[in-house]
């Protein structure tokens, strides 16, 4: 028996095994999709998020009902803490939910794929190298996405920077003008606590070639997490000028730091 057999059978009700056949997303004759998407390596993620999303981080959401059930949509997020457990949770409430769930993918940092067993683990679970051809073919095809606009600059920011949002780049409109994807806003709330990095050692990320290089925990702390989802932004495919581009970015970047500030307010404790 396989560890992929054994986790499955030991993990993964009859409900759950069916209802991820049902929403799981179309895979060749190997098993995989053409981005490494597995369904029942998602099966396995699925039973084993519940439990961290549930008990560990406690997550409430609020909004998950406003992302649309079909068609190109980019679900816009800041980002936060070391690892992508704000994407995780924002694609577990989305698979989740009662009514219309959908499987979103996740676009990851290009640092995440060098590092062994994460990358092709991330695959399996709907993520994908964060690049604009891939984003592009994932939107033709109809299916969610979940960006982060901030890139390496949110992931990698400081304690004392918390839910200070950074720049945000304009590829992600240029793809939802092109494609007609609805555009919604999310805010995550505790994310920035569960690792909280206070300085980040450059010259070590230098030499071995990272983005950043982070001192910070060493372990990822329960902070509870609010997820906010703000009303779905649509923008016409219109023939104008990058700094009209950057003024529909910054109207979506206002929308996600509204979310940000709802879940601060919501939430009573960080722990």
């Amino acid at each position: 028996m396989s560890l992929t057999e054994f986790l499955k059978r030991h993990l993964v009700s009859r409900e759950l095994d069916e209802r991820i056949d049902e929403i799981g997303k179309p895979i060749g004759s190997l098993g995989y999709d053409p981005w490494g998407y597995n369904n029942e390596t998602l099966k396995i993620g699925y039973a084993l998020t519940q439990e961290i999303y549930e008990k560990y981080f406690r997550v409430e959401v609020d909004g998950i009902d406003r992302i649309p059930a079909h068609g190109p949509v980019l679900i816009v997020a800041n980002h936060s803490g070391q690892l992508p457990i704000d994407g995780l949770l924002i694609g577990f409430a989305l698979a989740s939910r009662k009514v219309r769930p959908r499987l979103p993918r996740a676009m990851i940092e290009r640092f995440f794929p060098t590092v062994p067993y994460l990358g092709n683990l991330l695959n399996q679970f709907g993520a994908v190298l964060g690049d604009p051809v891939n984003c592009a073919k994932i939107l033709a095809n109809d299916e969610a996405v979940i960006v982060f606009p901030e890139g390496v600059r949110g992931s990698g920011k400081l304690y004392r920077d918390r839910y200070q949002l950074k720049r945000f780049g304009n590829g992600f409109m240029h793809l939802a003008m092109e494609y007609n994807a609805t555009i919604v806003p999310v805010g995550v709330v505790g994310c920035e606590e569960t690792i909280p990095t206070l300085a980040n050692i450059k010259p070590l990320a230098r030499l071995l070639g990272l983005p950043y290089f982070p001192l910070a925990a060493p372990v990822v702390l329960p902070a509870k997490v609010h997820i906010c989802v703000g009303e779905p932004m649509v923008f016409d495919n219109d023939n104008i000028p990058e700094e009209q581009v950057t003024a529909r970015v910054e109207l979506v970047k206002a929308a996600v730091g509204e979310m940000i500030t709802r879940g601060l307010n919501q939430r009573k404790r960080i722990f």
